[in-house]
Protein backbone atom coordinates (compact mmCIF):
# COMPACT_ATOMS: atom_id res chain seq x y z
CA UNK A 1 0.00 0.00 0.00
CA UNK A 2 1.24 3.48 -0.82
CA UNK A 3 0.40 7.07 0.10
CA UNK A 4 -1.57 7.37 -3.19
CA UNK A 5 -3.84 4.55 -1.97
CA UNK A 6 -4.42 6.35 1.34
CA UNK A 7 -5.20 9.59 -0.50
CA UNK A 8 -7.70 7.76 -2.74
CA UNK A 9 -9.39 6.19 0.32
CA UNK A 10 -9.56 9.61 2.00
CA UNK A 11 -11.09 11.08 -1.14
CA UNK A 12 -13.71 8.33 -1.29
CA UNK A 13 -14.47 8.78 2.41
CA UNK A 14 -14.66 12.56 1.92
CA UNK A 15 -12.17 13.24 4.72
CA UNK A 16 -9.10 15.44 4.80
CA UNK A 17 -5.88 14.02 6.18
CA UNK A 18 -2.62 15.72 7.06
CA UNK A 19 0.66 14.21 5.91
CA UNK A 20 1.28 12.89 9.44
CA UNK A 21 -2.17 11.23 9.50
CA UNK A 22 -1.55 9.70 6.09
CA UNK A 23 1.76 8.20 7.25
CA UNK A 24 0.17 6.89 10.45
CA UNK A 25 -2.76 5.39 8.55
CA UNK A 26 -0.38 3.81 6.04
CA UNK A 27 1.53 2.09 8.86
CA UNK A 28 -1.70 0.92 10.50
CA UNK A 29 -3.10 -0.50 7.27
CA UNK A 30 0.19 -2.19 6.42
CA UNK A 31 0.06 -3.89 9.81
CA UNK A 32 -3.54 -4.98 9.31
CA UNK A 33 -2.87 -6.30 5.80
CA UNK A 34 0.23 -8.14 7.06
CA UNK A 35 -1.87 -9.81 9.73
CA UNK A 36 -4.50 -10.84 7.17
CA UNK A 37 -1.75 -12.31 4.94
CA UNK A 38 -0.45 -14.25 7.93
CA UNK A 39 -3.92 -15.67 8.58
CA UNK A 40 -4.34 -16.61 4.90
CA UNK A 41 -1.16 -18.72 5.08
CA UNK A 42 -2.50 -20.96 7.85
CA UNK A 43 -3.08 -24.49 6.59
CA UNK A 44 -6.41 -25.89 7.75
CA UNK A 45 -6.82 -29.40 6.31
CA UNK A 46 -10.02 -31.39 6.55
CA UNK A 47 -12.21 -28.33 6.98
CA UNK A 48 -15.54 -28.56 5.22
CA UNK A 49 -17.28 -25.25 4.75
CA UNK A 50 -20.93 -25.92 5.30
CA UNK A 51 -23.22 -22.98 4.90
CA UNK A 52 -26.89 -23.68 5.33
CA UNK A 53 -28.23 -20.49 3.85
CA UNK A 54 -31.81 -20.63 2.76
CA UNK A 55 -34.50 -18.17 1.94
CA UNK A 56 -37.35 -18.32 4.42
CA UNK A 57 -40.63 -17.07 2.99
CA UNK A 58 -43.86 -16.66 4.84
CA UNK A 59 -47.14 -15.10 3.95
CA UNK A 60 -47.85 -11.74 5.52
CA UNK A 61 -50.82 -12.26 7.82
CA UNK A 62 -52.75 -9.76 9.90
CA UNK A 63 -52.96 -10.21 13.65
CA UNK A 64 -56.56 -11.36 13.18
CA UNK A 65 -55.50 -14.04 10.71
CA UNK A 66 -52.64 -15.18 12.98
CA UNK A 67 -54.80 -15.57 16.07
CA UNK A 68 -58.10 -16.47 14.46
CA UNK A 69 -59.84 -13.92 16.72
CA UNK A 70 -62.36 -11.59 15.16
CA UNK A 71 -61.07 -8.03 15.29
CA UNK A 72 -63.01 -4.83 15.16
CA UNK A 73 -63.42 -3.45 11.70
CA UNK A 74 -63.51 0.28 11.15
CA UNK A 75 -64.29 2.14 8.00
CA UNK A 76 -62.20 5.11 6.96
CA UNK A 77 -65.17 7.41 7.41
CA UNK A 78 -65.83 6.11 10.92
CA UNK A 79 -62.24 6.77 11.98
CA UNK A 80 -62.15 10.26 10.45
CA UNK A 81 -65.48 11.16 12.05
CA UNK A 82 -63.95 10.63 15.52
CA UNK A 83 -61.28 13.32 15.06
CA UNK A 84 -62.06 16.88 16.12
CA UNK A 85 -60.58 18.51 13.01
CA UNK A 86 -60.73 17.16 9.46
CA UNK A 87 -60.48 18.60 5.99
CA UNK A 88 -61.34 17.04 2.62
CA UNK A 89 -61.47 13.54 4.09
CA UNK A 90 -58.13 13.88 5.91
CA UNK A 91 -57.34 14.20 9.60
CA UNK A 92 -55.84 17.57 10.54
CA UNK A 93 -53.14 17.59 13.20
CA UNK A 94 -51.09 20.33 14.83
CA UNK A 95 -47.94 21.41 13.10
CA UNK A 96 -44.84 20.06 14.83
CA UNK A 97 -41.44 21.61 14.30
Amino acid sequence: MQIADIEKLAELAKIELTEVEKQSLLQDLDGILGYVKQIEEVDVPDVVLDYDNKNVWREDLSQQEKTGIEAFEFSREEIISQFPDTQDGFVKVKKIL
